[in-house]
């Protein structure tokens, strides 16, 4: 896929955009679709003579090594190995990994959609459409030819330290962390190496402006890496605030007893999609299609929302109680082709104002 390991993310994702038509999901139609799959006991014998599935996801690695046990513990004799990292750095390693003709990963999920319009324009995909999804996915939600599909949704939110702010006083949308009594107290991510801050940060410049983040810096913020970490440094009481950062891993601590409270900006939430694929040349190909079947069907989807705090496109996939549905959420617009054609621009115009 990568013939020169240095190129840049941009360069890897030149022309990706013209694949792409409309929905997050649409890509060019490039052959029939394939037709949809069910699990039957030729797929499970052949994958359990397989033994093991390489998994490379931008999941917080406690989620998906549930999800990994929960498939292990169905499909005993099969082991999952997850390997976890950011967005930008998966995509990374992917290339020089096949620029290198090593095929290490199955299945591959990360948090920038537009990874996957690359895979597909490379070839290096392999069509596979799971019988749940051809049945309980919306058509936005799954490639036009069976290349991959929505794994997770979930939003980056504002959230706060419940020991540290009083609900009164915490902000209400994003506007309110420019308040000078946040300066010193905020945490956020970097989009340089979340694809989930990547894609909050290109639809918050693209409905609030960069004069938000040219403000927001001048609050003297934390600056971490992974999308991730704003909530644990928020549950640490390291910041009182969190600028952005995953909503599933403030539902986890929440629900853990931990002192966080989400926040849905009356701006709107940015709206994150990552989604799941299988490379051709795995060394696993049963493995990872019982694999993908699992992690997309209504058991693996329910997984991410009960225990990962994630949204599901699954129709069949029940919210958790006690939690705002999606539906009563105002959220922002996701556009992988506008983050594939602003990437870079969108990282070194953040690096200039906060300057990391």
């Amino acid at each position: 896929m990568r013939k020169h390991p240095g190129l840049s993310r941009r360069d890897l994702l030149k022309g990706a955009s013209t694949v792409l038509a409309g929905t997050a999901f649409s890509t060019r139609v490039m052959a029939a679709a394939p037709a949809a799959e069910p699990v039957t006991p030729a797929l499970i014998e052949a994958a359990k003579k397989e033994g093991q599935v390489v998994y490379y996801t931008s999941t917080d690695l406690p989620v998906a090594e549930k999800l990994a046990k929960a498939f292990e513990a169905k499909y005993a004799g099969i082991t999952v190995r997850v390997e976890r990292t950011g967005a930008e750095r998966v995509f990374q390693r992917v290339g020089q990994e096949y620029s290198s003709n090593i095929h290490a990963v199955d299945v591959v999920n990360s948090s920038d959609a537009a990874h996957f319009i690359v895979w597909k324009r490379d070839g290096i995909l392999a069509p596979y459409v799971p019988e749940e999804v051809a049945k309980y996915y919306p058509e936005e939600h799954r490639d036009a030819d069976g290349q991959f599909a929505s794994f997770r949704v979930w939003l980056s939110i504002i959230a706060y330290n419940t020991n540290l702010v009083k609900a009164e006083d915490a902000p209400k949308s994003f506007a309110d962390l420019l308040d000078p009594k946040w300066k010193g107290k905020i945490v956020k991510g970097h989009p340089g190496y979340s694809g989930t801050i990547m894609t909050a940060t290109y639809q918050m410049q693209r409905d609030l402006g960069w004069s938000f983040f040219e403000r927001l810096a001048k609050q003297n913020i934390m600056q971490v890496q992974s999308s991730t970490d704003p909530p644990k440094k928020l549950d640490l009481g390291e910041r009182a605030v969190m600028a952005d950062g995953n909503e599933y891993n403030i539902f986890q601590l929440k629900e853990a007893g931990r002192p966080v409270e989400p926040v849905y900006a009356t701006e709107g939430s940015p709206i994150i999609v990552g989604p799941n694929g299988i490379f051709k040349d795995c060394q696993h190909p049963n493995a990872a299609r019982l694999f993908q079947s699992f992690a997309l069907g209504r058991e693996g989807q329910q997984l991410n929302v009960e225990i990962g705090g994630l949204r599901s496109v699954h129709a069949q996939a029940q919210e958790k109680a006690g939690r705002t549905p999606l539906k009563d959420i105002k959220t922002m617009k996701d556009d992988p082709v506008a983050v594939e054609r602003e990437g870079e621009s969108i990282k070194s115009h953040y690096t200039r104002i906060f300057r990391v």
